[in-house]
């Protein structure tokens, strides 16, 4: 009889999992097409807020993007018990009252718990992150969570209605209930089988429909940049001096990083969804005229187009958290200047949709080469990046190049944002870093279409290539060594695409025997300081150290 018990029990929460996760399958897709708040990701956001900087950098260098998407999985999978055990609770009130239940009155039980319980664990959950989630609304909240529910609760009732309570099957089993007592001509036990078959093939549908969902909402499809440079166009044209070598024609072609390759790190499991008409990036305090501007307003006023290169703090060396892009939009410069600045601001203060601030200095918001982008290679911004505006300032790690911008205020005092309460450099200037693309298998590699493998053969003179990048300083020089660091030689460098922008080098190595070459690379600013080979983990202030990389002749 325990047994049959437990059984039960199984069964319940079993089919409290199954409405749990059709109720999860209608919130995600109000996400998906809605914006509406869907709760794993909201449970996530607020997992990597209350998460010390220095534990997030190690999972973010041991799992790279993994570590954001499984604490949104796990996320996702706590949701789906709490739906269970919810089943077993609506349950329970069901058979106490059976007798003056009726599908209707079942179901708006089961709405009404499960909708309660989700709300006071989203506001728990909003409580308790260390952050403002500005794209929260409590309005919405409330809203966007009913259609879910009763997708829970109207299913859950449909179940209770056809299970077999354990008081029938136990009056059964002692031969005081008729062989119908619950069902009918259907005995209790073959009715549950049926019930949870039933059950199975709710799964079967929900599941791929759950499948597509996240996978659309985690991975969305981006076309490749049609309007950047090809290989073969790049192939045909006049080489730089010295990269004449067909094998760096790969390199060359993604000087410009395509957006469908570039990096994304930010707070976010899913890039957040703003509605660019009804946006609005106000800029306020310690200015003479506070401004509100639309989007089409600020997309009116005198463009620029700039190439930069933005690069992760959390980047480890030769990581592929680094691109260059060509971005298009205003200069930051002339809309503080349109807004009066104060004579005692010291920082710009950026706060943006998702909740994410930070501060910069006052005087890189003025810098000519600081813009706010709304295009980024030829295209409007798209979600994963930013849209429809973020942030670029030349010479500061990535996290100081806010997306999705909302406001800007001047303040007359250093401000710590987001990271930088959590224990990362607010002066986050670039260190200079330089990277081997070619030969070996760095993740860098990853940014650069269509590189093929170089044979390290004996008798032959085989190219070494990569990127070097010291932020808005400049790279002078970059140095290779073929020896383990006994001696070095000079690369050629490709002329920069911008100011701001990495830069291309290379040079060769000739093999003269079968041997194994360590590869090491080192740049030079144009302030003249060397890259460091002190090996540093990125936090707090970024990895240093050189790249090197190992490769064995053969033949």
């Amino acid at each position: 009889m325990v047994q049959r018990s437990r059984q039960v029990y199984v069964t319940l929460f079993l089919l409290g999992l199954v409405s749990g996760a059709i109720a999860i399958a209608v919130s995600l897709y109000l996400r998906t097409f809605s914006g509406a708040i869907f709760i794993p990701e909201l449970a996530s956001q607020t997992l990597f807020s209350i998460t010390p900087g220095e534990i997030e950098s190690e999972a973010v260098e041991t799992f790279g993007p993994l570590a954001k998407y499984s604490a949104f999985i796990g996320a996702l999978v706590v949701n789906l018990l709490v739906y269970g055990i919810l089943g077993l609770f609506d349950y329970n009130i069901y058979t106490r009252f059976k007798s003056g239940y009726s599908f209707l009155t079942a179901a708006f039980t089961s709405i009404a718990i499960s909708y309660v319980v989700i709300l006071i664990i989203s506001f728990m959950l909003i409580s308790v992150a260390d952050i403002t989630i500005q794209s929260v609304s409590i309005q919405g909240l409330i809203i966007n969570l009913i259609p879910p529910q009763i997708a829970f609760g109207t299913t859950s009732a449909y179940f209770y209605r056809n299970i077999e309570p354990k008081a029938v099957k136990v009056k059964r089993e002692e031969g005081l209930a008729s062989p119908d007592a619950s069902s009918g001509s259907i005995s209790g036990i073959d009715q549950n089988r049926r019930l949870i078959i039933k059950a199975g093939l709710a799964s079967i549908i929900v599941a791929p429909l759950l499948y597509l969902g996240l996978n659309n909402l985690l991975f969305p499809r981006e076309s490749a940049q049609s309007r950047l440079p090809l290989a073969s166009e790049i192939a045909s044209k006049p080489r730089p001096a010295g990269f004449e070598d067909p094998r760096l024609t790969a390199l060359l072609a993604s000087e410009i990083t395509p957006t469908d390759l570039f990096y994304r790190v930010d707070i976010n499991p899913v890039p957040p969804i703003v509605d660019a008409n009804t946006w609005k990036l106000v800029v306020k305090g310690l200015v003479d005229k506070p401004l509100s501007i639309t989007y089409d307003q600020l997309k009116a006023k005198a463009s620029v187009t700039q190439i930069a290169t933005l690069e992760c703090i959390s980047n480890e060396i030769a990581n592929d958290f680094i691109g260059t892009a060509i971005w298009n939009g205003i200069k930051l410069k002339g809309l503080l200047e349109e807004s009066g600045v104060k004579s005692n601001a010291r920082y710009i203060v950026f706060r943006c949709s998702d909740g994410y601030d930070v501060g910069i200095p006052l005087e890189r918001g003025l810098q000519e080469g600081s813009i706010l982008a709304y295009g980024m290679n030829g295209e409007d911004l798209n979600a994963k990046h930013g849209y429809p505006v973020r942030a670029i300032i030349p010479g500061l790690y990535g996290m100081m190049n806010p997306k999705w911008i909302t406001e800007i205020e001047l303040i007359d005092r250093v401000y710590e944002g987001y990271w930088q309460k959590k224990g990362w450099a607010n002066n986050a200037k670039y260190n200079t870093h330089s990277y081997i693309v070619i030969p070996g298998n760095a993740p860098i590699r990853k940014n650069f279409r269509n590189l093929g493998s170089v044979n390290i053969m004996v008798g032959q003179q085989i190219p070494i290539a990569g990127v070097a990048f010291a932020g808005d300083r400049g790279v002078a020089r970059v140095q290779v060594s073929t020896d383990k660091g006994a001696t070095w030689k000079d690369a050629r460098i490709k002329s920069p695409l911008s100011p701001y922008s990495w830069v291309i080098w290379t040079t060769e190595l000739d093999v003269t025997e079968k041997s194994d070459y360590r590869i090491t690379v080192r740049a030079t600013d144009k302030t003249g300081k060397i890259q460091t080979g002190e090996t540093r983990e990125p936090f707090p202030n970024g990895a240093t150290g050189y790249h090197m990389v190992d490769v064995q002749s053969v033949g």
